[in-house]
């Protein structure tokens, strides 16, 4: 299938926003010895838009389609993916360029050419890794998997971010954006969307698992992470499409945020209670993780209000979580760059 009418002329608009979010970013935060580094911010801008085209197989919203790209080319997992090797945030920049043959291939043939088609990223994966081992090249250390600890990344990034840089995956998004996630989650259920949830199933199970064909577990993850941005984006064009039938899920997405933003705020008063102030600073990026969590809170709760009154205000509910979505990644972004950089 072909990219949505209007794709193509869109994407330029797109392009720059993600080069200023680019420029934003990683202003003279660069110049090292190191000629790799200069991949960092090109890595960042070549995963959003990549993740951008591909999104615009089912999301039609362009904002929803923006965040989509800068959730996946400027979140945890992809800026994190420095701590290891410029290469590996390369490769993980070129996954969602991968799977557009297979989404955008409808004339290459039937539903099992594209499916073919779909294994081409994991195939990309395998071989990355495949080589570097010949030439004895590691840019991922190949015992490195997801671990039960590395899943509080995706409530707190900020916060394991500080903690231990070196050693933990960034696995998840930023704070606001789980909201939208939320409802994606929810217009994927309903739309029986399951070889998504099957990539994602895939991508979890094999970052898990030890070693497959010395690839590291690690690198798995650029699939389920993927899938969940774009279905961010498709959260984003949700709120903005929203009916009064559907302001159920607003409210669940509310409340998630609101039970974020509780957590976060309580876990802040118990690291600001050791001794000695020895933890203020976390203290203070639970704090800062709240009030995130509480800006996504009450725009969603503004957008189940408008859904609730039937207004047709599509457009202003859609702008409102994009610009929380954006003062979150800038925020969290400069910290997180700050920090591996």
């Amino acid at each position: 299938m072909r990219m949505r009418r209007g794709g193509y002329s869109r994407f330029f608009p797109a392009a720059i926003v993600f080069a200023g979010l680019t420029v934003y970013l990683f202003r003279g935060r660069l110049g090292g010895p190191n000629r790799f580094e200069m991949l960092l911010p090109f890595n960042a801008f070549f995963a959003a838009a990549g993740c951008y085209v591909l999104s615009r197989r089912w999301v039609s919203s362009f904002a929803g389609s923006v965040m989509a790209g800068a959730v996946y080319g400027f979140g945890p997992f992809t800026l994190s993916l420095v701590k290891y090797h410029p290469l590996a945030g390369l490769l993980a920049a070129f996954i969602p360029w991968l799977f557009c043959p297979a989404v955008f291939g409808g004339r290459m043939g039937r539903r099992r050419n594209r499916a073919l088609l779909a294994v081409l990223p994991f195939a990309a994966i395998i071989c990355f890794f495949l080589l570097a081992d010949r030439y004895g090249f590691y840019p991922v250390p190949i015992t490195t998997k997801l671990r039960g600890d590395d899943l509080v990344s995706f409530f707190a990034p900020l916060v394991m971010a500080k903690r231990d840089i070196a050693g933990t995956t960034m696995f998840g998004f930023y704070h606001v954006p789980t909201a939208a996630l939320v409802i994606g989650c929810a217009m994927l259920l309903a739309a029986r969307r399951l070889h998504i949830v099957a990539l994602i199933v895939l991508g979890v199970a094999l970052a898990c698992c030890g070693p497959f064909l010395k690839t590291s577990p690690v690198m798995w993850l650029t699939i389920p992470v993927l899938c969940c941005s774009v279905m961010i984006g498709a959260g984003v064009q949700g709120v903005g499409v929203a009916g009064p039938g559907d302001r159920r899920w607003l409210l669940a997405a509310g409340f998630v945020q609101a039970g974020f933003a509780i957590a976060a705020l309580l876990l802040a008063t118990k690291y600001f209670q050791v001794f000695l102030s020895l933890a203020d600073g976390y203290a203070r990026l639970f704090v800062q993780t709240a009030e995130m969590y509480i800006l996504g809170a009450v725009t969603l709760m503004i957008t189940f209000f408008i859904a609730r009154a039937r207004l047709r205000i599509g457009g202003i509910r859609t702008t409102l979580l994009s610009a929380a979505i954006g003062v979150d990644i800038l925020l969290s972004a400069s910290f997180l760059i700050e920090q591996l950089l």
